[in-house]
């Protein structure tokens, strides 16, 4: 049974260096996805402003929706499409930023938000292809 998912919570691309640079302990969570342990947005930007690097937040929100009452199943099938979506950008990290039980005459459905997130030691974000590199040398 998968774990559960709250608001706030930050998911990292599983990375030994990151692990490893900043002290950041994540469970495993979806394939080499998992989702930092015991800290939120602002805790996980101090342990990396710490370190002298930096955790960009990206404006741009995706949103995913399903229909049913939230579940832990159905928030990580619905976190594994916002992924697929935002995958192409290379970005190492994402933060969830909603979870939202909603009904539409009578009919439960739930929306997903999140915001992709990358950590980098550059003050300037990189250009997707320099992501993608980066992340390659990571591996």
């Amino acid at each position: 049974m998968p774990q559960s998912v709250q608001v706030g919570a930050i998911l990292i691309e599983n990375s030994p260096l990151m692990a490893k640079l900043f002290g950041l302990e994540s469970r495993p969570y979806l394939n080499d996805w998992g989702v930092v342990e015991s800290l939120d947005g602002f805790g996980v930007d101090r342990k990396i402003r710490a370190a002298r690097w930096n955790f960009f937040f990206m404006a741009a929100e995706v949103k995913v929706m399903f229909f049913g009452a939230p579940q832990a199943q159905k928030i990580q099938n619905a976190l594994k499409r916002i992924l697929a979506k935002v995958r192409p950008q290379n970005f190492n990290s994402l933060e969830v930023t909603g979870i939202v039980a909603k009904s539409f005459f009578g009919i439960p459905y739930a929306v997903v938000s999140a915001h992709s997130r990358h950590i980098q030691e550059s003050c300037c974000l990189d250009g997707e292809e320099a992501r993608r590199v980066s992340q390659r040398d990571a591996e």
